[in-house]
């Protein structure tokens, strides 16, 4: 009786160790997958921004830009502004964005950062002409901020052509 009783509580002991051990390793995910919607949604409404632009609302979007980034990015758009503006003036031209797909590639919450890979389709409407569609593909860098994730590095992924012969081939 006095062995059955210590297997019982060995196995308990056991039990709530192995229990405790789990529970404690496990991943937090409400927060984490709170965090990375957070990024994900600022992200893709960033590059959204950033794809939107209109030579009849130039001053207006560009604002929008200059609000949505930060860092290098946010000092490309501030210096460059005014010439841009006029070049946007000039060609006049519209240009909306749609997002097919978006990811998050990485996420670091202790240093305030994620990666974002984004696929657009973009339409270009010139003044009085025909609308072009293409699609292009985008990764960005987020950078967390007090007003929350913004845009800190965009940029074009290139986009390789199939050649039909087999890597190293």
């Amino acid at each position: 009786m006095l062995a059955t009783g210590a297997a019982l509580l060995a196995a308990a002991i056991v039990f709530f160790v192995v229990s405790g051990w789990l529970w404690l390793s496990a991943p937090r995910t409400p927060a984490a997958a709170s965090a990375r919607d957070d990024a994900l949604r600022a992200g893709e409404q960033a590059v959204l921004n950033f794809n939107t632009l209109s030579y009849r609302e130039v001053g207006k979007d560009l604002t929008l830009w200059a609000q949505s980034s930060t860092g290098p990015l946010h000092r490309q758009v501030t210096t460059g502004r005014a010439a841009f503006a006029q070049q946007v003036r000039q060609a006049r031209t519209v240009t909306r964005a749609t997002i097919l797909d978006a990811a998050l590639t990485s996420l670091n919450l202790r240093a305030g950062t994620a990666h974002i890979i984004v696929a657009l389709q973009l339409t270009v409407t010139p003044a009085g002409g025909t609308a072009v569609t293409k699609q292009s593909r985008l990764a960005g860098e987020l950078t967390r901020t007090a007003a929350g994730w913004k845009l800190s590095q965009l940029g074009q992924v290139p986009v390789q052509a199939a050649t039909g012969q087999k890597p190293g081939g």
